[in-house]
């Protein structure tokens, strides 16, 4: 339960923090700040949108401008992207998009009316430019504010620094997704076409069960 709500902080604060300019390479905390706040409003209103509808299409548009797919989807595989063939990465890629797409819709996000955010320090560092950030929300009415020091890793993908990772303590978004689908992949005897044929059910699945939650048609 916990990492579900955690998930759900997670998923706001990559709309958040996901896209910053170019100019923004070497990022002053003052500078993230004003961003952030700026974008920050613009994004709470698109959350307020009352037609579920219009609020996934909006957040659709920025979570795939907000987020370098193609560096997070092939990361993730790890070893087994140097196995597949070319036409496997095609339609593997195309399932991670769907993937994500539909894992956010799953959770709800009434809570982001409690959520703020302080923006930290932001260094440069292998090519990556990493923000530090402090948030505070409340998760439910059984708890008081909680506070999350998250960091942020971003990179320049054509003229725009889009987010590859978030960072909590010790535990990365990105590694946990490998582990994740290196068990699986385990589980199958590295069968490329197998964890596809998994990967595309699973998917299948959340798409639906958002369907359902929008009253659309199957």
């Amino acid at each position: 339960m916990k990492s579900n709500l955690f998930l759900r902080v997670i998923i706001v604060l990559l709309f958040l923090f996901g896209n910053i300019s170019v100019q923004a390479a070497a990022l002053l905390p003052d500078a993230a700040q004003k961003w952030a706040d700026k974008n920050g409003r613009l994004l709470l209103e698109t959350f307020r949108e009352p037609d579920l509808s219009v609020r996934y299409a909006k957040l659709d548009e920025l979570f795939i401008r907000f987020v370098d797919l193609d560096y997070v989807s092939q990361f993730v595989m790890g070893k087994y992207w140097r196995q597949m063939n070319s036409e496997q990465k095609e339609t593997y890629r195309g399932i991670f998009k769907r993937y994500a797409l539909a894992t956010y819709k799953s959770f709800p996000l009434d809570f982001v009316n409690n959520l703020t955010y302080t923006v930290g320090d932001a260094i440069e560092e292998n090519g990556f430019t990493i923000v530090s950030a402090t948030v505070t929300v409340t998760l439910d009415a059984n708890s008081g504010p909680q506070n999350f020091l998250l960091q942020f890793r971003l990179h320049n993908n054509k003229g725009v620094i889009q987010l590859v990772d978030i960072k909590f303590a010790e535990s990365s978004l990105i590694l946990s997704f490998r582990s994740k689908f290196y068990e699986q992949l385990a589980e199958l005897e590295g069968e490329i076409e197998w964890f596809l044929e998994d990967f595309e059910t699973t998917t299948y699945s959340l798409e639906q069960n958002n369907k359902r939650k929008l009253g659309l048609k199957e």
